[in-house]
């Protein structure tokens, strides 16, 4: 297929959607969108990297911004082919992907070739496998053979924020809470030791607990800490003896993840706890120059990310990051996916205000 770069970013997000690209079927649309570059942006080098694909200026600006976007979505779910309700700023955009996160890339595909001497120096990144887990996330394998690609002084994600502005992003940490007992007959409990109550206590402290909220460059971020699952039991006529209680630990990027493991034995002191999933925050960094800049862009507005996204890995490596793309992201992944097409328009306005 081919896509027009130069269309409404609208008509362009509609056919992104069209184009199928559930993780690890990125091969048709990373064709595409390379295609669709070097065939209408001649200013911009591009390569390709497995299913992602770059492009940058290189005009000698004193400054360059990172926009990133994934070209993945989650499994269909009778939401193809994209469809279009209503008319003028009330008119909405349904399909997979339409917020998460293909009106993000058709508004980075289409500033990539219609500003062709930005005031920054600006890198595109298309990636793959972001919706799944992050060992086959496109970024990471950009990191590990292309790391000069990711290098800038501010890195836009596009993923669905509103069309607001949400910098930095919370750390996320799963850990196991491991009970033990012993078995029994439960004819003769009192012969056992239940693993499964044992959990009561550290459920206890679950319920009782406060969750901090934290203010970092006058945005406000709120942790939370929740069980997310409970494992256990042999039979339905034996006292158990394991059980496994899962907690999430969503942190504020004030604390790097040892602080965050630190808390958390704290809040579990006295019982055994193992880190199985981690993934540090970001900053928001809004005091960098490039990054005020943005803001003023966008009318001043910017907000705190609750979630974790991409921006993290870009925080990681010392530039600021913020999250901007249109659409709520409350409906990423649901079948009811859609966008309103004003804020695909008012995104790509932004950033064409702000690069120039």
């Amino acid at each position: 297929m081919s896509l027009d770069l130069h269309a409404d970013p609208v008509d362009l997000t509609a056919a992104l959607v069209d184009v199928f690209s559930v993780s690890g079927a990125e091969a048709e649309i990373a064709t595409a969108v390379q295609e669709a570059l070097q065939a209408q942006a001649p200013h911009l080098e591009v390569v390709r990297n497995g299913d992602a694909v770059l492009a940058r200026t290189n005009l000698g600006r004193g400054s360059r911004v990172v926009l990133a976007g994934h070209l993945d979505t989650v499994p269909e779910n009778g939401n193809l082919p994209s469809r279009r309700e209503g008319t003028g700023d009330e008119e909405i955009l349904h399909g997979l992907g339409t917020v998460d996160m293909k009106g993000g890339d058709a508004v980075f595909l289409h500033l990539a070739t219609t500003l062709p001497e930005p005031k920054h120096d600006v890198t595109f990144i298309f990636y793959d496998n972001e919706e799944v887990e992050a060992v086959k996330n496109g970024l990471g394998r950009i990191e590990r053979e292309l790391p000069e690609w990711l290098a800038g002084d501010l890195a836009i994600v596009g993923e669905p924020s509103n069309g607001v502005i949400e910098a930095g992003c919370q750390g996320t940490m799963r850990v196991e809470l491991r009970l033990s007992g012993k078995r029994a007959h439960t004819a003769r409990a009192w012969m056992g030791e239940n693993a499964i109550h044992a959990l009561a206590e550290p459920l206890r402290r679950l319920a009782e607990y406060t969750p901090r909220i934290v203010d970092i460059d006058g945005l406000t971020y709120r942790e939370g800490l929740q069980a997310t699952s409970i494992g256990g039991g042999v039979a339905g006529n034996v006292v158990p003896d394991a059980a496994v209680l899962t907690v999430n630990h969503r942190f504020a990027p004030d604390r790097d993840p040892a602080a965050a493991e630190r808390h958390l034995r704290e809040v579990f002191s006295g019982f055994e706890l193992s880190v199985v999933d981690l993934s540090p925050g970001a900053l928001p960094g809004l005091s960098a120059p490039a990054a005020a800049e943005l803001v003023a862009a966008a009318g001043g507005r910017a907000a705190a990310k609750l979630g974790w996204t991409d921006v993290a890995r870009f925080a990681a490596r010392g530039m600021p990051a913020v999250n901007f793309g249109p659409g709520n992201p409350t409906l990423a992944h649901t079948k009811q996916e859609n966008v309103r097409t004003a804020e695909i328009r008012q995104v790509t306005e932004v950033l064409r205000k702000f690069l120039g």
